[in-house]
């Protein structure tokens, strides 16, 4: 079973390493996980949603018997686990063999290579796949074929189809639904609320979502306790939000979010996009000699990793808001999560953050001041007017 937070090995640091990335898929979310593990991210995992197969469900009895006995000239076959499903649902019914018999009288049509693999794993054979996987493509090819007075099913797979089952109505077909399974809050609501706390406290570098239910879920619970504006607040300005493709993205795209997306809807290259983006976004500086490169919950000193406690990080990023300049030490204490009116707790943070970055030169105390990153003379001119 995949532990909710895991930490990487950071003596053989990765690309990801110093960074925490937040997962909420219910499936894959091992594989995800190993990925960003191993190039180096501490990971926090909390599924944002769960599956509930729909094996002995009515809706889904009524809608196979009905496409038996009545056939449909099209079926869309959008995912290949909703495909599998349904095939295994009818063969618990008995309905197998006539549903498949029934599919290779239509035609049939695959979203993408994984569901074009699950077709031809019943035996069937696709009549067409759209290269870019995409449910536009589809409906392109079904408008432009004519659907006005033709029967199409669809089998529906929990995620939103925009436009797509009324544009087929808009343009005369008769649209079939086929609800293969559907998406429900986790039955532990803990994770999930963890995960939104870690979000909005920045104590996230990055957020990836792998559906759009996973997306709406975590939406509406961020809502039901009141955080969304500060949820939002955090994907707009600190934690990255990744999706592995457009139909992920629509739920946050709604609410003004941008998000980053790989040209290949995929795992692999939704991590490889994480070890371009989060390393790019951290703040390197010159300071005493050293280059310092301030990440999520660590730092990278002459490419070496120093983890840092979360109190030093926040002294850390306030520093560096104005590398060289002196920050008061009341400046740093509000910096510093919960430490109250004493500014003894700024004495004691510093002195585990020197610890930690093992180069006690790189943060000056200024006497009766505060504290100043290092910051080599040569780089005086460029920070100067920060």
């Amino acid at each position: 079973m995949y532990d909710e937070q895991q930490q990487p090995d950071t003596g053989r640091h990765g690309p990801l390493a110093g960074f925490t990335v937040g997962v909420t898929a219910a499936r894959r979310a091992d594989e995800l996980g190993a990925l960003l593990q191993r190039r180096g991210a501490a990971v926090l995992h909390a599924p944002a949603l769960r599956i509930v197969p729909l094996a002995d469900d009515s809706e889904l009895l009524a809608a196979t018997k009905d496409l038996i006995d009545q056939a449909p000239d099209v079926v869309v076959a959008t995912t290949a686990i909703g495909f599998r499903g349904w095939v295994e649902a009818a063969e618990g019914w008995g309905l197998g063999e006539a549903l498949l018999d029934r599919l290779r009288e239509v035609e049939l049509l695959a979203r993408g290579p994984k569901v074009k693999g699950a077709i031809r794993a019943a035996g069937l054979t696709e009549e067409w796949s759209p290269s870019s996987e995409s449910m536009a493509e589809v409906l392109d090819r079904l408008l432009e074929e004519g659907v006005d007075g033709r029967r199409v099913a669809v089998q529906l797979h929990g995620e939103p189809l925009p436009g797509f089952v009324e544009s087929l109505r808009a343009a005369g077909a008769e649209v079939v639904g086929v609800p293969v399974y559907r998406w429900m809050p986790p039955e532990d609501i803990g994770p999930v609320d963890r995960l939104l706390d870690a979000a909005v406290s920045r104590g996230l570098d990055a957020l990836t979502f792998t559906s759009a239910p996973a997306a709406v879920s975590l939406l509406n619970r961020a809502e039901e306790r009141g955080l969304l504006p500060e949820l939002l607040a955090a994907l707009h300005h600190d934690v990255l939000p990744a999706c592995v493709g457009p139909v992920t993205a629509l739920p946050l795209q709604a609410h003004g979010v941008d998000t980053v997306q790989p040209e290949r809807f995929r795992l692999g290259p939704l991590v490889q996009l994480l070890c371009q983006e989060l390393p790019g976004r951290a703040r390197a500086l010159p300071i005493a000699g050293h280059r310092v490169e301030i990440r999520g919950h660590a730092v990278l000193v002459d490419g070496d990793l120093k983890p840092v406690p979360p109190a030093g990080m926040s002294l850390l990023r306030a520093l560096s808001r104005r590398p060289g300049w002196v920050v008061a030490r009341a400046e740093l204490l509000r910096a510093l999560p919960g430490a109250g009116r004493d500014e003894h707790a700024v004495e004691t943070a510093m002195a585990r953050l020197r610890t930690a970055l093992g180069a006690p030169k790189l943060i000056q105390t200024v006497v009766k001041r505060g504290y100043r990153l290092a910051l080599d003379p040569a780089a005086d001119a460029k920070y100067s007017d920060v």
